[in-house]
This record gives C-alpha cells, structure tokens and sequence, in this order.
C-alpha cells in the first residue's frame, strides 16, 4: 500500500533522514521505533506532505505522492495523528472530531461520528465539553477519532502512547489493534519499543536518521541487539 524508497530529509544543512527505506501493506499495522531524534517523526511529516524530501520518493497505492501538498496527501488516503496530540483545547470534544472530516462532502460524517462514540463511549458522553479539560488518554482518543473521521485507507500515529499510564498505554493499544481488524492500516512511530512491537506485524528500527533492522515484530522483540538497546 505505502512504499518509501531512498528517503532523505533535510534540515538546512543538516540530514534528519538518511536513504529510509521500507513498505506497509494493506491491513498491517508497522511501527518504526528508535530513540528521540532518530528522524521518525521527520519521516511521518514527509509522508503527510508538511516537508519535502531532498532524495527518494514516496509510493501510496502506485501512485507517488512525495510532491503533493498535506491537503491532498489527506484526500488521498493518509491521516497524520501527530505527536503531542494538537488538539483545539477551546473547541469541544465534537467539533475537535468534525475538524477531521473537513474534506468531506458525503453523507456518512454522522455515522462515522457515532462509529468513534461506539469506539470510545466517553467521547460520546462529554461531546459537548472542551477538549482542553481532558486527561491525556482521553485527549489521544479525540485524536484518534479525529483521525479516523477523514475515513482514511492509512493512518500515522506519532507517539500515541506518550505520557500515558500503563492502563492507558494498553487502551490504546487495544484500539489500534481493532482499527486494523477493521480494516484500517497502520504506520506507527513509538518510543515504547515493547509496546510497540508487541503489536506490530512488522517494524523497522530507525537510528541517526537510517532504518538498520526490519522484521517481524515478535522478531525484533527476541534479537538480543533490540533488548539491550530499547528493552533495558
């Protein structure tokens, strides 16, 4: 479904991402793990459109989107949940989850609205309350939702475990595991690397700005070089 070949990505002078290669099929969820300024979250941004890439290109369903702005990266298929969650604090639970179907002109936003309710009843129960008053779990459901309301083919999800509770972080990733039994495909960015690869089909690591191991999740969670860099 997405395939990155030969990605690099600058900042002014300096390579965040260097020759990253790698492929998500439909109906797979597939992490990317790595520590803090590994240069996965630059490569989710460069999917979405935000950045260009100064080498490589980017494949979605055989058609290459590298050149495409974020607004038709979205309408094409690919829904970014950034890290941090970026949520409008001021606006309600609702609205936070209409702003994602804003390229919409069908008919089945109520019915997709009420699918994210039945996904997460708490959203539905404090619908009309401002977003800004949530916890960070519940804050990361809205965002999830919000995702989900643009009824994409791929969703990306930066970091969506970060600053959870363990009880949380497991919820989470209960909902993630659903969405892709439902049809959803995943790319995922985590720092939680047992969480991570406990749930994907398959990861890449991504160190200093290049992807140096791909496998399996299961794989990648019993190689020795995994555990001792990422599982303590």
């Amino acid at each position: 479904m997405l395939e990155v070949h030969g990605l690099s990505v600058a900042y002014g002078a300096i390579e965040a991402v260097k020759d990253v290669s790698f492929t998500v099929a439909e109906g797979q969820i597939v992490c990317l793990v790595g520590a803090n300024g590994a240069g996965k979250t630059t490569t989710l941004r460069t999917i979405s459109g935000l950045l260009r890439p100064s080498r490589g290109e980017i494949i979605f369903q055989g058609r290459p989107i590298h050149r495409l702005p974020a607004h038709e990266v979205l309408a094409a298929g690919i829904a970014h949940c950034p890290e941090g969650r970026r949520l409008f604090s001021g606006l309600t639970v609702e609205e936070n989850l209409l702003l994602g179907a804003h390229l919409r002109r069908d008919r089945q936003i109520e019915s997709d609205l009420a699918r994210v309710y039945d996904l997460f009843p708490v959203l539905g129960e404090r619908r009309t309350q401002r977003a800004g008053l949530f916890s960070g779990g519940e804050q990361q459901m809205v965002a999830i939702g919000r995702a989900m309301m643009a009824r994409p083919k791929l969703v990306m999800f930066d970091e969506p475990t970060m600053g959870l509770s363990p009880i949380m972080i497991q919820r989470i990733m209960d909902t993630l595991a659903l969405l892709r039994d439902q049809g959803t495909t995943i790319l995922m960015v985590e720092q939680n690397a047992l969480a991570a690869l406990t749930l994907a089909d398959h990861g890449h690591v991504v160190d200093l700005g290049r992807t140096t191991l791909q496998g399996p999740g299961e794989h990648l969670l019993a190689d020795p070089r995994i555990r001792e860099a990422y599982l303590g």
